[in-house]
């Protein structure tokens, strides 16, 4: 975490110090001005540490770039796949964009369903469900990575799925079937609520 030397002392504790006397680093967790405890070794450092490194590699114009690819992405996807799954908000999006699935609720099929029928596909699913706003949200950030060939696949992946929610939606109801693990039991997991690994647990058998 980087702040100005004047904001130094609100930092989040504890930071790490320097004890020149005994040569070591430590925990300092005496700050009387310090806003507190954030999240165990003061939040997500890798994945600030990560951020950073990606901008100044890039630079400005490299990030006007990416951005610019971002939005060209998500429109040309968005674009591809709205016949069968029209966005929520009409017109141009940025970088992600929200598509709804309930036209298919009368054949029973779920965005849940599409998602697991994405992995047998081959596609990471997109997030479901959000916002809470949209009746069976599917929220899809493509990034500026993704070639236009990929772009082409995952939309001919939906397309797919689309017809099969029209006439086999118990393929969707099975998804996914090429995995190790199957769809979990999520009310079960909330009930019986077992936070850590124990070799041995009986509700590894059942």
């Amino acid at each position: 975490m980087a702040v100005t030397q004047r904001l130094e002392r609100f930092l989040p504790a504890p930071v790490v110090g320097y004890d020149e006397g005994a040569g070591r680093w430590f925990w300092d967790d005496d700050r009387p001005d310090s806003i507190g405890r954030m999240h165990g070794f003061n939040g997500n450092f890798g994945v600030l540490v990560r951020a950073y490194t990606y901008l100044r590699s890039i630079g400005g114009e490299g990030l006007t770039r990416v951005a610019e690819r971002a939005v060209l992405n998500a429109n040309y996807l968005r674009r591809r796949i709205e016949p069968a799954f029209p966005t929520a908000y009409p017109g141009w999006c940025m970088h992600e964009f929200v598509a709804t699935a309930r036209r298919y609720r009368p054949q029973g099929v779920r965005a849940m369903d599409i998602a697991k029928r994405l992995i047998d596909l081959g596609f990471h699913p997109p997030t479901v469900y959000f916002p809470l706003v949209v009746e069976e949200a599917m929220m899809a950030e493509p990034t500026e990575t993704e070639s236009r060939e990929s772009l082409d696949a995952l939309a001919s992946a939906l397309l797919q799925i689309a017809g099969e929610a029209g006439t086999d939606p118990e393929l969707l109801h099975e998804a996914p079937v090429t995995t190790p693990v199957g769809r979990l039991d999520e009310a079960r997991a909330a009930r019986r609520l077992h936070l850590r690994w124990q070799p041995g647990a009986p509700w590894l058998d059942d």
